[in-house]
C-alpha cells in the first residue's frame, strides 16, 4: 500500500527536485517514476501522485491530456490523493497580492493550459482528492537565469515601477524542502500558493547573478504584478524570507549537486 509516484521526474523541474531531495526521497516507500507520455500504468492502492510534467511548448494542449490520464489512474487505483504542479501563470497579473480564491484569468497560452489542465484532473479523479499547486518563478528554470547564458538581458520596462516585472520567486532547493514537507502531510487544501516572501523585481535577481541587463522596447502586454500570497503555505510550513542574493544562492547551490 501506498507510496510515492512521480511523474516528470526527468524534467528540468524534476531533476532540480531530485537534486535537493536527496538521500531523503531513499525513504519513502515505494516511490517509482511513471512516464505519462508512455501511456497508463497500474497504481498502488492508496499511493501519492506527484504529477510534474508538463508540456511548455508546442503542443499545450497535452497538458490537460496528461492530467486526465493522471486522474484516470489515481481514480482506478484508488489513490491517497494527487498534487500537481500547476504554475502562478493561471492567475495572470493584479495589483494585488493572489490569494488561492483569486478568480484565474490567464493572459498566457501556458497559463490558459495549466488551468485547463487542473479542471482535467479534477473531472477525471473523482473522488481522489487533488492539490494543485500554483508554483511562483522557480530560479533558474526560467528564461530570466536558467536560460540566459551570458548574453544581455532585455527586461521589459514596467512604467512607474524600477526593475522591470515585479514576481514571486522559489529557489529549486527551497522548492524541494517544501515539496518533500507536502508529499507527507495529510488535509492538503485543494489550491496552494507555493512561492516564498517577498516579491523581488526581475532586476534585482539580473544584478544578484551578475548578469548584464536592458530594458528593451515599451511592451503593452506586460504582466508589470504577479505577486503570490502564501499565507496558506506558511500556516503549514513556516517560510523563510528570501533576498535576490539567497535565491541566486540556492540556485547556484543545487546546479553543483548531481541529479
Amino acid at each position: 500500500m501506498g507510496g510515492l509516484v512521480v511523474t516528470g521526474g526527468s524534467g528540468r523541474i524534476g531533476a532540480m527536485l531530485r537534486a535537493g531531495w536527496g538521500a531523503q526521497a531513499a525513504q519513502w516507500p515505494g516511490r517509482a517514476e511513471w512516464d505519462v507520455a508512455a501511456g497508463p500504468v497500474d497504481l498502488r492502492p492508496g499511493c501519492t501522485v506527484l504529477h510534474l510534467a508538463a508540456v511548455l511548448r508546442g503542443d499545450l494542449g497535452q497538458n490537460a491530456v496528461m492530467a486526465a490520464h493522471v486522474g484516470q489512474a489515481a481514480r482506478a487505483a484508488g489513490a491517497r490523493r494527487v498534487i500537481f504542479a500547476s504554475t502562478a501563470a493561471v492567475y495572470g497579473g493584479s495589483d494585488a497580492d493572489l490569494d488561492e480564491d483569486s478568480v484565474p484569468r490567464p493572459v498566457s497560452a501556458y497559463g490558459a493550459a495549466k488551468l485547463a489542465a487542473e479542471a482535467a484532473l479534477r473531472a477525471h479523479a473523482g473522488p481522489v482528492p487533488v492539490t494543485a499547486l500554483r508554483i511562483g518563478n522557480v530560479v533558474g528554470a526560467d528564461a530570466l537565469i536558467g536560460a540566459s547564458g551570458d548574453a544581455p538581458v532585455t527586461l521589459d520596462p514596467v512604467p512607474g515601477r524600477d526593475g522591470g516585472p515585479l514576481r514571486s520567486w522559489i529557489g529549486p532547493r527551497e522548492l524541494a524542502h517544501v515539496l518533500a514537507r507536502l508529499v507527507v502531510m495529510e488535509g492538503l487544501p485543494p489550491v496552494l500558493n507555493i512561492a516564498l516572501p517577498p516579491a523581488w523585481p526581475m532586476a534585482d535577481l539580473l544584478v544578484a547573478a551578475g548578469k548584464a541587463w536592458t530594458y528593451g522596447a515599451p511592451n503593452p502586454a506586460v504582466i508589470p504584478r504577479a505577486v503570490l500570497c502564501t499565507r496558506r503555505l506558511d500556516a503549514l510550513i513556516p517560510l523563510p524570507q528570501v533576498t535576490p542574493a539567497s535565491l541566486i544562492a540556492d540556485w547556484r547551490a543545487s546546479a553543483r549537486v548531481p541529479a
